[in-house]
């Protein structure tokens, strides 16, 4: 008998042709958005802004961003229920992580006269930001946490995804530049459910190394 989390991995796969006629209820979508706010980050810094395009208006301008490449993923913009922009902040600061121990203070994780001590951590986003005060490659990282954790959740959900480092990042950050705030932009998500016919990739197994080819137990 498989594991029913295997057998969710089992069912996930990248989508490849979206059936434009279905929409994720509203519910689903509350759980999806909640788990996102729930997802891990180090130090939780949360250093992420996540911007879901979904309004006709929202996705002509998604789609102008692939007027020079990666026109492969431009028909996920529409076919697709909602398309997430995941961002990071690439100048994370100690202002950034007070904001992180005030909701914790407010959250009652953090007694308000430890808040200077809750600091301390913030050694680890001081290690990783350069001369320059740029913290992207740390930040970044963080993000892709919240895409598997995203990615995980609407597995749970039976709702497919197709994650898109094809994309034109100068456009996208530029189109959508008010929205995203100084954060910016490198991967983005197409979520929605798969055409039952033209989607090729749904049809096929899963091929991934075996296990003692990867893991090492020592």
């Amino acid at each position: 008998m498989i594991h029913p989390v295997i057998e969710t991995l089992l069912w996930r796969h990248a989508t490849k042709k979206y059936d434009a006629s279905r929409k994720i209820p509203q519910e689903d979508l509350d759980v999806l958005f909640e788990a996102m706010r729930l997802s891990p980050s180090s130090i939780n810094s949360q250093p992420w802004k996540f911007v879901v395009i979904e309004s006709e208006e929202a996705k002509q301008r998604m789609s102008k961003t692939f007027a020079q490449k990666h026109q492969y993923n431009q028909y996920h913009v529409f076919d697709s229920s909602q398309i997430i922009l995941f961002a990071y902040n690439p100048r994370y600061t100690r202002d950034d992580y007070a904001k992180v121990v005030d909701k914790g203070i407010e959250d009652k994780r953090t007694k308000p006269e430890d808040r200077e001590n809750a600091f301390g951590v913030f050694v680890f986003a001081e290690m990783n930001t350069d001369e320059t005060g740029n913290t992207s490659n740390w930040t970044k990282a963080q993000t892709y946490l919240a895409l598997g954790n995203t990615l995980h959740t609407l597995a749970r959900l039976k709702v497919d995804s197709t994650p898109m480092e094809g994309i034109d990042t100068d456009l996208v950050n530029q189109e959508f530049k008010k929205e995203l705030d100084g954060y910016q932009c490198d991967v983005a998500l197409a979520i929605g459910y798969h055409h039952p016919e033209d989607d090729f990739n749904s049809k096929l197994p899963k091929s991934r190394h075996l296990l003692d080819h990867i893991l090492v137990r020592i």
